[in-house]
């Protein structure tokens, strides 16, 4: 029964695709039978030819036409509608990142038939792995090549992602609206100045604008933030809370990482600045004798720790920004839709699997919470550099 419903659909549907051809035919060449001395075209019987259907190349028999002196074929629309790759192309980076392989690809297609699938063509493991190379190339070329000037960027996040040998970092712009977009990635065997230099130069050479004041937020590599002081005018820099919390934990005993763990997180919800740098401070203090790694490690850079506190963000804005979660989401997304690579050829490889995946992602964000508070935020921002501008200026004067 279920066999028999299946054929009556597909061969419902191939019907109706015939019945567009001839219609188009009948168009082109006039009806047929009747001498129109006036027409552009005439037919010129049948060829071989394939549709798409259910994910499959499906044979059939294609109408012809060419022009009244015979010197060219004439393309019929609705053929060329049906005959259309892209959608493979589609389907084939949708069912792969979704963790589908390529020996089982045939299984999440739609189910058309014995008949029709005995006679269908491209689900064999190498036409489907074409079809994904080429529509991660696509991906890959218009992330690469998408204009951003338009992009009112408030926030930027920087971090990096490991497949097999291969390091992709990549970046997520946050605009004014709240909106999430993944901007940009490279590759290399490290996350090195030079690399997130390329990166973030490539966003400047796209349209971005790197004059206006931004909140970049990272983790701890000072190659992130050599890069964004050297290449964006006025980056205000917030380190990521959860990135420091592990650093201090990773140098301490498991008996104390909670006592720890739960001081710091205290002090990062304190009402200001100055009282969370007096709390990790004492909290240092007391570290220096018995754990003198975590003592370091937790001044370092703590005033960047603090950014979000300092510029007076809501909390709901505040949650957002004081982490570098939003990037590590979609990094996140882009390991699980790779799960089943098991070997890492080369770097484009890489490169192709982690656009996809950005691109994919993207797909799923939502506004970040607190997205009505940055309109404030650049505000405080434009403030924070105009007294910088200001502060530099008295010191030039003085020192003149």
């Amino acid at each position: 029964m279920r066999e028999g419903l299946l054929a009556l659909a597909v061969g419902t549907g191939l019907q109706v695709m015939a019945s567009m051809m001839e219609a188009d035919v009948a168009a082109l060449a006039g009806p047929k039978g009747r001498h129109d001395p006036d027409r552009s075209a005439v037919r010129h019987g049948y060829g071989a030819g394939s549709v798409t259907l259910g994910g499959r190349r499906v044979p059939i028999s294609r109408p012809r036409v060419r022009t009244v002196d015979g010197c060219a074929e004439l393309p019929v629309p609705a053929y060329e509608l049906f005959s259309s790759t892209e959608v493979l192309g589609r389907m084939a980076m949708e069912r792969m990142l979704a963790g589908l392989s390529t020996r089982r690809y045939r299984v999440g297609l739609e189910p058309v038939g014995t008949r029709t699938e005995q006679t269908a063509t491209a689900t064999s493991k190498s036409a489907v792995s074409r079809r994904f190379v080429e529509a991660t190339e696509t991906a890959l070329a218009e992330l690469l090549a998408a204009d951003l000037f338009h992009l009112d960027l408030v926030a930027l996040m920087v971090d990096g992602v490991h497949f097999g040998e291969h390091t992709c970092v990549v970046a997520l712009g946050i605009d004014i609206e709240g909106t999430k977009h993944p901007l940009s990635l490279v590759e290399g065997s490290t996350e090195n100045a030079t690399l997130v230099t390329e990166l973030i130069v490539g966003l400047r050479e796209r349209g971005l604008d790197v004059t206006r004041p931004i909140l970049a937020v990272l983790d701890g590599s000072k190659a992130l933030r050599r890069a964004v002081l050297d290449v964006f005018d006025h980056p205000v820099i917030q380190r990521c809370q959860l990135h420091k919390i592990r650093n201090v934990q990773d140098r301490l005993p498991q008996r104390l990482r909670s006592v720890v763990t739960a001081r710091m997180r205290r002090a990062y919800h304190a009402d200001s600045a100055v009282a969370a740098e007096a709390d990790l401070s004492a909290l240092a203090t007391e570290l220096d004798r018995t754990h003198p790694g975590a003592a370091a490690s937790l001044r370092e850079g703590m005033a960047e720790t603090l950014t979000v506190l300092r510029l007076g963000l809501p909390p709901t804005l505040a949650r957002t920004l004081r982490s570098t979660n939003c990037v590590e989401s979609m990094i996140e997304i882009c390991r699980d839709h790779s799960r089943n690579v098991k070997r890492w050829r080369d770097g484009q490889m890489a490169l192709r699997w982690c656009a996809a995946g950005m691109v994919e992602a993207g797909k799923q964000f939502r506004r970040v919470n607190g997205h009505l508070h940055l309109k404030s935020l650049r505000d405080t921002l434009n403030r924070n550099t105009e007294t910088v501008g200001a502060t530099h200026h008295d010191e030039t004067s003085k020192a003149a």
